[in-house]
């Protein structure tokens, strides 16, 4: 049998950079989020639409499965709360390795603007596009569940008590509860930069995903399908309490994914010094 000769380009390319199969450094990753930023900024108006109800039923997926590890236990118990947190990152791991928009993650589209790459108007055109397909992917998939008899038994007692705790919290409880969230869920997504292969971006969204449901801490995503879920499973929780904690998370959010994390990092490996 007689073998193609070696692709020598190739060959040169892999001996040329010794950091072939290493994890991307901060400052390429913040290189690579910046570019992605401006991509999605960029996507067609049904396609964005699309993406961002399929994250919204991802996030959805991984609530569900969330719910059901947490019946039947005490949810104040650490270590449950802790593999619910693994089991909810299979949302996270959807979005990322599936390929969809989550409005959380898309926060980090404001590096792309602080360096006029996109313009406010993209920003927000992405956002509002985005967040409202999230709540159509989530809600949707709430509804669905509603059809399954799932929420008949001991995980729509579970499904109930989930909101009614969420729709207690004080506004700024909420608020801040939602920017530390997101500090974490941007920090999986930056993190996920730096993986070169798929094994290794699950491994990198596991750990701050996990520790943000540990900590009891507000994504807005995952809300839009704990609300309607709620609701299904009779949680008494009204429509405008659910409203009220949904804009103070997505509030907090906004803050410390932007804030906390895209434009930390912006000025740290993107300011005019280092380029």
């Amino acid at each position: 049998m007689v073998f193609p000769p070696p692709d020598q380009s190739a060959i040169v390319h892999m001996m040329t950079d010794e950091n072939n199969y290493d994890a991307y450094k901060p400052a390429k990753i913040a290189v690579l989020v910046e570019g992605v930023g401006v991509t999605k900024a960029q996507l067609p108006l049904l396609q964005m639409f699309v993406l961002a109800i399929l994250a919204g039923a991802f996030i959805g997926f991984g609530a569900a499965a969330y719910t059901m590890v947490m019946t039947g236990v005490d949810a104040s118990f650490g270590p449950v709360r802790f593999l619910g947190g693994i089991v909810f990152s299979l949302g996270l791991i959807l979005v990322i390795i599936g390929g969809a928009e989550l409005f959380t993650g898309n926060v980090l589209m404001v590096m792309a603007l602080v360096d006029r790459k996109i313009t406010m108007g993209m920003l927000l055109r992405s956002w509002a596009v985005v967040y409202t397909g999230n709540l159509v992917g989530a809600a949707g998939l709430a509804v669905a569940f509603g059809f399954t008899g799932l929420l008949d038994g001991s995980m729509g007692v579970t499904a109930a008590e989930i909101p009614r705790a969420k729709a207690a919290l004080l506004p700024i409880e909420a608020f801040m509860r939602g920017a530390l969230c997101n500090a974490l869920v941007c920090l999986a997504l930056w993190l996920s930069f730096a993986a070169r292969s798929a094994a290794g971006k699950v491994m990198a969204i596991i750990w701050p995903i996990s520790v943000f449901v540990l900590l009891g801490l507000e994504h807005s995503v995952a809300n839009m399908y704990f609300f309607p879920q709620g609701w299904l499973a009779a949680s008494g929780v009204t429509f405008i309490d659910a409203l009220g904690n949904l804009i103070w998370v997505t509030c907090g959010n906004i803050v410390g994914g932007a804030g906390g994390v895209a434009l930390a990092y912006r000025f740290a490996y993107l300011g005019s010094s280092n380029r």
